[in-house]
C-alpha cells in the first residue's frame, strides 16, 4: 500500500530562497555602509586631532627674530654673519675656595 505524497510547490520554495538572499544582501550592505561610516568618522577625528597638534606645535616653536633674518637676506658674506651664542652658567654650582 503506497500513499501519494503531496506535490512540492517549487515556486514557494524559490520565493523563500530569493527573499532570504535579498535580506542577507541588504543586511550585508548595511554592515558595509556602517563600517565605511565608522572608519570615515575615525579618520576625520584623527585628522582634526593631527591638525590641532600641528597648530599647537607651530605656535610653541620659537620664532626667528628680525635682526637674525636681516644678515641672512644677503648683506655680507655668511662667514662674517654668525648668529649670537648664549652661554648658560647655572647659579647653583658652588665653587669651593681654598
Amino acid at each position: 500500500m503506497t500513499t501519494a505524497s503531496p506535490p512540492i510547490n517549487n515556486t514557494q520554495l524559490s520565493v523563500n530562497v530569493t527573499t532570504k538572499s535579498q535580506e542577507q544582501s541588504l543586511y550585508q550592505s548595511k554592515k558595509r555602509r556602517g563600517l565605511v561610516a565608522f572608519f570615515f568618522l575615525k579618520w576625520a577625528l584623527n585628522l582634526s586631532n593631527f591638525k590641532q597638534h600641528m597648530r599647537v606645535r607651530r605656535e610653541l616653536q620659537p620664532k626667528p627674530s628680525k635682526a637674525a633674518l636681516a644678515p641672512a637676506l644677503g648683506q655680507g658674506s655668511p662667514s662674517l654673519c654668525q648668529p649670537p651664542t648664549v652661554t648658560f652658567i647655572p647659579v647653583d654650582i658652588h665653587v669651593h675656595s681654598r
